[in-house]
């Protein structure tokens, strides 16, 4: 099969910005003052609560929400892969349909039919990244129902152990991201289905969207407005 050139272009686009942008996110001193590396300390932070705590069901449910948050979109990745799969046995009913949209004529039927196997691999990765971070919770789970007592939140072992099992929340909270992220650029892949233009233009535009969130959105702004009246109370 012989794919157009736009078609290519704009699928290296997709690839090369997704890729790109988890580089940003994940590994550079940028994506370290984005509000999922913020949150981490966060994580830290809450670990070291709770060993100094007596009463530790607030924890529990926190946990159980994390888990049940992340079991919610595993399973809707496994709805996308089935409907994704099924459209493939429909190619001939929906491709005169595709003609009649914006922007394009009538892809050939192998085209379509890579474009739809793209979107299913694409909600399989994100099934395998929930999956896993669902996993993760449940380790951390177990962590949080092993916490040393309170009588010994200040000893070498008990400030490790609450380390350890921030860095397991912290590793659990990066997969569910991951795969957040997947269905994010399955919104721009979508674009392809209209052709290469906006197949461009969706991916561009998610990762405006996503980049906005992380540094520039309310949020975002929260910690900085937190910044400044720690700095100011420190000053008075």
């Amino acid at each position: 099969m012989t794919i157009p050139h736009p078609d290519l272009l704009a699928l290296a686009w997709f690839l090369g910005v997704w890729i790109i942008y988890s580089i940003v996110i994940e590994k550079t001193a940028k994506g370290r003052t984005g509000l999922n590396a913020l949150m981490n300390g966060y994580r830290d932070a809450w670990m070291q609560q709770l060993i100094a705590r007596d009463m530790r069901m607030v924890d529990a449910q926190v946990t159980a929400a994390l888990q049940n948050g992340t079991a919610f979109f595993a399973s809707t990745s496994l709805i996308a892969i089935g409907g994704t799969l099924t459209l493939l046995r429909a190619t001939e009913e929906i491709l005169p349909v595709v003609s009649l949209l914006p922007f394009g004529a009538q892809p050939s039927r192998q085209l379509w039919d890579l474009k739809m196997l793209g979107l299913a691999v694409i909600f399989v990765y994100a099934f395998f990244k929930f999956a896993w971070s669902y996993r993760l919770f449940n380790y951390f789970a177990i962590m949080v129902g092993a916490a040393p007592p309170p009588e010994e939140k200040d000893t070498p072992a008990a400030k490790e152990f609450a380390h350890r099992a921030a860095r397991l929340c912290t590793d659990a909270g990066r997969h569910f991201n991951r795969g957040q992220r997947a269905f994010f650029f399955a919104l721009g892949y979508l674009g392809w289905f209209l052709g290469p233009v906006p197949f461009a233009l969706t991916t561009a535009g998610i990762v405006v969207v996503m980049w906005r969130r992380q540094f520039s959105s309310d949020s975002r702004r929260a910690f900085e407005a937190r910044a400044r009246d720690a700095g100011a109370a420190g000053e008075n």
